[in-house]
């Protein structure tokens, strides 16, 4: 398998606004809720996965980590794939984000013990100055606010274990809270509002 894709990756999770297991450090996971959600969007710009066409997508990956820390793992993940997704393009979004052959996810995905069968359903996708909004139809929505300083700069983090993990470009993540996402997976251990979140820029590619 080999795959190359361009695009956005949009971090959000249960935790107060920073969540700590960004910096990979166990002794520092303290989660919140004693257990962590997270749902992640994924906004592919560009992209081919074994010939197949891939770009223009909207992706959404939900894990369920259920503590004490992260690295204790025996999470639980499901993928939600819009609606118009060919069966193809599906099977190749599968291959690339639940890492069955490598990549960006290889770290999360290690850290789960049950994959749930793909969702299909409608997602929506909006952006208007610096906030990304998500609907995941009968599942939840995805808010993203990017942090901006009062000289109009954009907040950042830098060289953390997560940021190299899903390799971020520039070694780079955007402050982003994720106030008014509501996640309702029935079938995941848990449900759960978000507040914690971070934005990165991709570019993955597995020969």
């Amino acid at each position: 398998m080999s795959f190359d894709i361009e695009g956005e990756f949009v971090e959000t999770c249960s935790c107060n606004m920073l969540c700590p297991c960004w910096y990979g450090v166990k002794e520092l996971m303290i989660m919140d809720q004693g257990w962590c959600g997270t749902s992640l969007l994924i906004r592919i710009r560009s992209g081919n996965s074994d010939g197949v066409d891939v770009g223009g997508l909207n992706v959404v990956v939900g894990l369920l980590f259920p503590g004490p820390t992260l690295f204790d793992g025996q999470g639980t993940g499901r993928l939600y794939v819009d609606e118009s997704t060919s069966p193809e393009q599906q099977e190749q979004l599968e291959k690339i984000f639940q890492a069955k052959e490598g990549g960006g996810m290889e770290v999360p995905a290690s850290l789960l013990s049950n994959w749930l069968p793909t969702m299909r359903t409608r997602i929506e996708v909006a952006e208007n100055d610096g906030k990304i909004n998500a609907t995941i139809d009968g599942i939840g929505e995805i808010v993203s606010q990017r942090l901006v300083n009062d000289l109009g700069d954009r907040m950042t983090m830098q060289n953390t274990a997560f940021i190299l993990a899903f390799a971020f470009e520039n070694r780079t993540a955007e402050l982003a809270p994720s106030d008014g996402t509501t996640w309702r997976d029935t079938d995941l251990p848990e449900v759960w509002d978000s507040k914690s979140g971070a934005v990165g820029q991709i570019h993955w590619h597995v020969d």
